[in-house]
């Protein structure tokens, strides 16, 4: 396939990598295929790693970031500058690859991509603004300040649903703060993760650079647990499941290392008698269906005001059957397939769940017979307080329900386990702020005026409760791939102590 070639994946590829020459050439741990979920044809295959090739990628990894962290942040981010102009020449291969093998729309996958760039310009504008504060000391002739240093190796274990974006979050970070990253991809997206290794390679061996970026591809849960609980990997970042989460920030605690946990989402869109449809509808159909709802980020729920409802529903159907649904890479269609088989299982088992609740079907419900992982996507009237509509189901299922009063739908909207991303649609300036106070949401990410899903990357993204509480990507959390150090200088030639204690 053409655009495998251009990316430098070949038909069968191996999978450990800490930089150009660096491949694994381990074939004893068997092949990982990767569909295509549109045809549920291979698409290519890759050897797995063995342990052997891991500690090879750690022991790289150790031994590098030594070197690593004494090149000065501004001339760190010019690797990441490079790599960022590499990525904007290889963003439609890439994107178009996002797209075949995890089946989001191209757009999405396009989109996916130009999130990476930004987050490499990011980067390198930050590698210039690693602050630290100046304090005031008690003591005459004392001065006091705080730095930051680089952690050590940064683990990153990645999700399928953005098979790219979020290594980009966590590693261009972990690069500019002075740390080597090792990247563990979802095993069900597997060339992606190749392709941007490939890149990062080149780079590396442009700069003559080796083991700081390091990928290792295994669905061997017995390796992936040895990584977690290696202590040689001083921060773990995760994004995943809650359930997968738990066990991993478990592991991560019992040898007290660092874990960033972008877990679960059960997000939901409040819309008030004032909103504007004209903004709300499309905010909620991108939010609901986008990456055939495989987002943390997705909007599951809609809490409308019971004036404006029937008004609402009506607007949605309509908005619903306009959705084009194909092979994700013909730029017409919205809605892609989901990942495989078992989310296909999972969307029509919640449905006949949500049936058996009495739950009233309003658009869609089916699984869309042929080839391909298709869905319809869907829209059920449901009650909030139901276990099946508190559960993240990653498939466009979108639940609604009415409030009389916004306490009511705040309340609604918090009545979850999960704290991501939530939204209000208003044009009431009390509404907006109440929504906005500490009386109001209580996720990560609140938004007035637009849906739950699309974050940029300037703001620290993240959520609370079951989500896990992490921050990656904009704002201060940089800080997460560091450490803090306070230091005191006495230039005097004297020996006060803090407190005014005396010891003489």
């Amino acid at each position: 396939m053409d655009i495998l070639k251009k990316l430098n994946l070949n038909s069968l590829n191996f999978g450990a990598c800490t930089g150009e020459k660096e491949w694994s050439n381990t074939i004893t741990e068997g092949e990982l295929v990767s569909y295509n979920p549109a045809t549920e044809k291979p698409i290519a295959s890759i050897y797995q790693c063995a342990k052997a090739d891991y500690e090879n990628i750690v022991i790289q990894a150790e031994k590098n970031f030594l070197i690593w962290r004494q090149v000065p942040a501004p001339k760190r981010g010019e690797i990441l500058r490079l790599i960022g102009e590499e990525l904007r020449k290889q963003k439609d291969r890439l994107g178009s690859l996002i797209s075949l093998e995890m089946g989001k729309s191209k757009k999405e996958g396009d989109g996916e991509v130009q999130e990476m760039i930004d987050m490499a310009d990011f980067a390198v504008g930050l590698s210039r603004m690693l602050y630290g504060k100046t304090m005031h000391s008690e003591r005459r002739a004392h001065r006091m300040y705080e730095q930051w240093q680089p952690l050590g190796i940064v683990g990153i274990i990645s999700a399928f649903n953005f098979p790219v974006a979020v290594w980009a979050w966590n590693a261009f970070l972990a690069a500019i703060t002075g740390n080597t990253v090792i990247w563990k991809p979802s095993p069900k997206t597997p060339l992606c993760a190749l392709a941007v290794q490939h890149i990062c390679n080149k780079i590396m061996a442009q700069e003559k650079l080796t083991g700081l970026f390091s990928v290792f591809i295994t669905d061997n849960n017995t390796l992936a647990e040895h990584f977690v609980s290696d202590p040689r990997i001083s921060l773990v970042s995760f994004t995943g499941s809650t359930a997968i989460g738990k066990q991993i920030s478990k592991l991560v605690a019992h040898r007290l290392g660092k874990s960033l946990l972008e877990l679960s989402g059960n997000n939901a869109v409040i819309v008030d008698e004032t909103a504007d449809l004209q903004l709300a509808v499309p905010a909620i159909v991108f939010g609901a269906v986008g990456t055939a709802g495989q987002r943390c980020t997705t909007t599951r729920r809609l809490i409308v005001q019971e004036k404006i409802y029937d008004k609402l529903i009506f607007k949605l159907v309509n908005a619903y059957k306009k959705i084009t649904i194909g092979n994700p890479l013909d730029e017409k269609n919205l809605l892609g397939p989901l990942i495989d088989a078992a989310a296909v299982e999972n969307y029509i088992t919640t449905l006949e769940e949500v049936k058996k609740r009495g739950g009233k079907i309003l658009f869609g419900g089916q699984q869309i017979r042929g080839v391909g992982y298709y869905v319809e996507p869907t829209l059920v009237e449901a009650k909030n307080e139901w276990d099946v509509v508190q559960r993240e189901t990653f498939a466009p299922i979108l639940y609604i329900m009415k409030y009389k009063t916004l306490t009511d739908a705040i309340t609604m909207q918090n009545h979850s386990l999960y704290g991501l991303s939530s939204s209000l649609f208003t044009n009431q300036l009390q509404h907006a702020e109440l929504f906005l106070s500490a009386c109001g949401s209580d996720c990560g990410i609140a938004n007035i005026n637009i849906g739950t899903s699309g974050a940029e990357i300037g703001g620290a993204f993240g959520g609370e409760k079951q989500t896990g509480g992490g921050r990656e990507a904009g704002s201060d959390a940089w800080q997460a791939y560091m450490r803090r150090q306070t230091t005191t200088i006495n230039w005097s030639d004297k020996l006060p102590l803090a407190q005014g204690i005396k010891f003489e």
